[in-house]
Parts: C-alpha cells; sequence; structure tokens
C-alpha cells in the first residue's frame, strides 16, 4: 500500500512537474503534513490536511504579516484526491520550543510584543467569538469556552472515552462548573488568539522571530489566552525554569500602559479551559498519562 510520503511526492511531480525539487518531509502535526521542496528555485513549504479552513485562515494571516508579526504568505490553497493543501514561503529558523532559557528570555517579550500589535487589527467587518473562519465568524466568548464540554467534529467519542477514567471526568466536571461561574464575570475582550504558538509554530534565528505559521486554532477571543497559555505549559519546559515568566508578563503590560483590567479573573478562566480542552484531547488520543497531568494541573486553578 501506497505511504503517505509517496502519496505526497507523487501529488507535487503531477502538480508542479519539473519546477519542484527536493521534496522532504517535515514534522506531521494532529491536522497536517508538512514538506519542504524547492519551487523555481525557492524553498517552500508544501503541508496536506482534511481541513480547508485552516489553510484559508493562514492565508489571510498571510496578508497581515509586518516586521514585528513575520507570518509566511501562503501562495496556493487547493484540492487533492483526499483532502486538501496549501503551499507557502519556507522560513528559517528553529522552533520556539526548542530554545534554552536565555534564547526564551530574549525572544518571548517580542512574541508579546507582537501579539500585541495584531490586537489593534481592524476586526469591525467580522462578528462574534470563538474558533473562527476565514469569512470572519465566529461565536461568542462564553460559550466558546463553555463549548469544551461539548461534542466535537474533531474529537469524535472524547467524552465517551473520558468516562473510562471517571477520576478525571470528575475532576473535568468540577473543571466546567468552575468556569461557568467565571463567565458571567468577564468582560468581553476581542481579539485574535493564535491558540497554538507552544506546538513548533513559532520560529526564531539570530534572537528574532522569523514565523508565526500554522493559525489553524486561531479564534476571536480574549488576547490573554495566548499569554494563559504560556503560564499554563510552562513547568512543562525544565530548560526555562530559570526564566521568570510572570516578570516578563508583567514588564510587557507595562510597556503597554499596565496589568489588563480584570487579568487575574481573565487568566483564571484561561487556566481552567485550557486544561479542559487538554483532558478532552487526551481523552481523545487516549493518552492516560497526559490525561492525567492535565487533570492535576487542572485541580490547582479551581481549588
Amino acid at each position: 500500500m501506497e505511504d503517505f510520503n509517496q502519496m505526497a511526492n507523487r501529488f507535487v511531480k503531477a502538480h508542479f512537474g519539473d519546477r519542484a525539487q527536493n521534496l522532504m518531509p517535515l514534522a506531521a502535526g494532529d491536522w497536517s503534513k508538512a514538506y519542504s521542496f524547492m519551487l523555481d528555485g525557492h524553498e517552500m513549504v508544501i503541508r496536506f490536511g482534511s481541513y480547508v479552513d485552516d489553510f484559508e485562515k493562514d492565508r489571510v494571516m498571510g496578508t497581515l504579516s509586518s516586521d514585528i508579526l513575520p507570518i509566511p504568505k501562503v501562495l496556493e490553497v487547493g484540492e487533492t484526491e483526499s483532502g486538501f493543501f496549501a503551499v507557502s514561503k519556507r522560513v528559517s529558523g528553529k522552533h520556539l520550543d526548542e530554545l534554552n532559557g536565555p534564547e526564551i528570555q530574549l525572544v518571548l517579550p517580542q512574541l508579546f510584543d507582537a501579539l500585541y500589535e495584531l490586537q489593534k487589527l481592524d476586526l469591525t467587518d467580522t462578528e462574534g467569538v470563538g474558533l473562527w473562519r476565514p469569512d470572519g465568524t465566529g461565536l461568542s466568548w462564553g460559550d466558546e469556552l463553555l463549548s469544551v464540554a461539548e461534542p466535537r467534529d474533531r474529537l469524535a467519542g472524547w467524552r465517551e472515552r473520558l468516562d473510562d477514567s471517571p477520576q478525571e471526568a470528575l475532576v473535568f466536571d468540577a473543571g466546567v462548573e468552575r468556569l461557568r461561574q467565571f463567565v458571567t464575570q468577564l468582560p468581553e475582550n476581542r481579539g485574535i488568539v493564535h491558540n497554538d504558538l507552544l506546538n513548533r509554530n513559532v520560529l526564531v534565528d539570530g534572537g528574532r522571530l522569523t514565523g508565526v505559521i500554522d493559525w489553524g486554532n486561531a479564534f476571536y477571543g480574549d488576547p490573554l489566552y495566548d499569554n494563559a497559555l504560556f503560564l499554563y505549559w510552562w513547568p512543562w519546559f525544565p530548560e526555562w525554569q530559570e526564566i521568570d515568566l510572570q516578570e516578563i508578563l508583567d514588564n510587557h503590560w507595562d510597556k503597554h500602559g499596565g496589568r489588563p483590567t480584570q487579568s487575574e479573573e481573565r487568566l483564571l478562566s484561561c487556566l481552567i479551559h485550557i486544561s479542559l480542552d487538554h483532558i478532552a484531547y487526551s481523552a481523545f488520543r487516549q493518552r492516560p498519562e497526559d490525561m492525567r497531568r492535565h487533570a492535576k494541573q487542572l485541580m490547582t486553578y479551581i481549588l
């Protein structure tokens, strides 16, 4: 049976002909597989996946690239025999996840500044909050947060698998109830949230950002969510423990007018949601150790 690498090579040859050379696999994510290749002598990346909206979101965001927030331009989005593909310019650098303590301390303020600039975009032609689509639609912020407990197309059967672990299911339900109490207290803060910055989606070269990629999980919502993601995942990176993340955030907020309004409640609601989301995801992927660790972390937020 033909494997995916063979299918990718066959598609690239058929679609681009002799213009394409040196197709090489890159890291595969849960929703797409990526390959580097040369096209007309230029370094490119082609990704294959089942969800065209993910690639269309990358195309929209690529038009918003700037010096402070570099986002690779998507040159083509199309259909394959079994899904969809997207071609974009390749950017150089190593992944944020791979940086050591001094490197992350240098780069993280740049990333927070870039995300701050992103919130200055005019979103008046879009509506709603939640997992956004290229046409600019979404849900409400409270509904988006609470929808973490609902069935999801991409995580089919996650709740049934979670229920096979009664202790984690109990913690999950307690987290949902705590989040429900927070929702009515939260102010409306609507911006673009990347929502996947610590999954090999930020590239750095020479101490500077070179690319923020893969906007497939992006949503309209509270911009503090991306800050909360770093607070949540920080303990999972032993090599970063010498760096004071809270100090970096405080310096960033001071630079831009002070600590955000109701930051404590907003960040805590995000942290609870991140825990819930990853418990559901770990249950779906049948990763019991990760599920238990996320449940343990959730307990620190709701007790």
